[in-house]
């Protein structure tokens, strides 16, 4: 067999959806060699991600909320550090509840502050060991997590009512991996992420999306919705948008969170960081972000600053899907569409919408790089396999 023969020929690819899963995929398989359409339905690239300068006062504003990139993964972040000049950041969080302003994640200095007390690293630990409440059996729902992890006063100062208007339904309908994300500390570290990397692009998550998507096998289509079936000129499609939704929703909806931004400006400093979290429950909105903060080396007006009240409710027909709810009835309704996907052919679902899956940006980007390599070794494959020709 010639060894040319084995070299296979370039495919023609879709790509629905130019967020970060379907950029990544597409360059990566056009750095391969093949052809690559991104198509996406807004106007813009880089999904929720986007971000754009405010004419008025210049700030760089995260206009579907913040997004702040953080990873262990070292081949991530030599791939985002290849298209952006990551600027160091440290998000910290506080909260106010009951009318006071806490640190947050919960750490030493929030457990000093609720109960009124000095206690050191050791008799924090001890003295939040009195307070949860023991059980025999693995926790199988948020709340059952929370009490037995730092006791009723901490989850109904900071994670009840927070949660039930963030998911929208009692934490007790919640599974309790949800609660495995939110760390607690006895130290006084009050950073939100504690991973190596923890960095937001210079110029945006746009631009750093615009140079991921700029290479000469690559062709983007915006304002352009899917209509349901790649045409006969494509030889296989890879999916970005809702499981759900590809299958036109014919088993039953999958439930999804979306937000509602208030947007309003303020003169000089709103808040005095990046993000503030609201946890009484009385209080409709969730957290209210200032931009100003999430990029400090953008020199900005002091006298205006740019914020967002957020407002979480279940995503309706024509809502953006932000986070896949996954209570009970979504998991089911998720294996029927999963094994669907799974025997379609010529189809790959990428990404937190087209996997149904919470996945934070470096999660995202590593399963695309890994969709791709997995989708060009199999073609390569198909190259190499003999073709057997039967004699007369």
């Amino acid at each position: 067999m010639d060894a040319s023969s084995t070299v296979p020929a370039p495919k023609r690819i879709l790509v629905v959806g130019a967020g970060l899963s379907g950029a990544v995929v597409a360059r990566e398989l056009a750095d391969a060699g093949h052809h690559v359409t991104v198509q996406d339905e807004r106007r813009h690239i880089a999904g929720n991600c986007h971000t754009e300068v405010d004419p008025r006062t210049g700030i760089l504003v995260h206009a579907y909320g913040p997004h702040i990139f953080h990873t262990d993964d070292a081949a991530v972040w030599a791939y985002v550090t290849r298209f952006a000049d990551m600027v160091p950041f440290r998000h910290r969080v506080k909260a106010v509840a009951g009318g006071r302003v806490y640190s947050l994640p919960i750490n030493l200095h929030t457990i000093n502050q609720l109960y009124g007390r000095a206690m050191t690293p050791c008799e924090a630990r001890h003295f939040i060991r009195s307070q949860a409440i023991a059980g025999d059996d693995a926790p199988v729902s948020f709340e059952e997590q929370a009490l037995r992890f730092v006791g009723p006063r901490i989850y109904e100062t900071f994670l009840r009512g927070y949660t039930r208007k963030q998911w929208g339904v009692e934490p007790s309908d919640l599974p309790a991996s949800i609660l495995k994300r939110l760390p607690l500390r006895f130290d006084y570290d009050d950073r939100y992420f504690d991973h190596r990397h923890q960095a937001m692009p210079r110029d945006g998550y746009t631009e750093m999306v615009a140079r991921i998507l700029d290479a000469p096998r690559i062709e983007l289509r915006l304002n352009a919705p899917f209509d349901g079936r790649p045409g006969p000129e494509i030889d296989h499609l890879v999916y970005t948008g809702p499981l759900d939704r590809y299958f036109g929703q014919d088993l039953g909806p999958l439930g999804y969170r979306t937000l509602d931004f208030e947007r309003f400006e303020v003169e000089g400093d709103a808040q005095g960081t990046a993000g503030v979290n609201f946890c009484d429950e009385e209080v409709p909105y969730t957290r209210v972000t200032e931009h100003r903060h999430f990029s400090p080396w953008v020199e900005a007006p002091p006298e205006r600053s740019v914020c967002f009240r957020e407002y979480s409710h279940s995503a309706r027909s024509g809502d953006i899907p932000y986070y896949p709810l996954r209570l009970l009835s979504d998991r089911k309704l998720l294996s029927r569409y999963r094994a669907r996907a799974e025997a379609e052919e010529g189809v790959t679902f990428v990404g937190r919408l087209g996997t149904y899956a919470y996945l934070d940006m470096d999660k995202a980007i590593a399963r695309a790089m890994e969709t791709a390599g997995a989708l060009n070794a199999a073609w390569a494959r198909e190259a190499e396999a003999p073709a057997f020709v039967h004699a007369p």
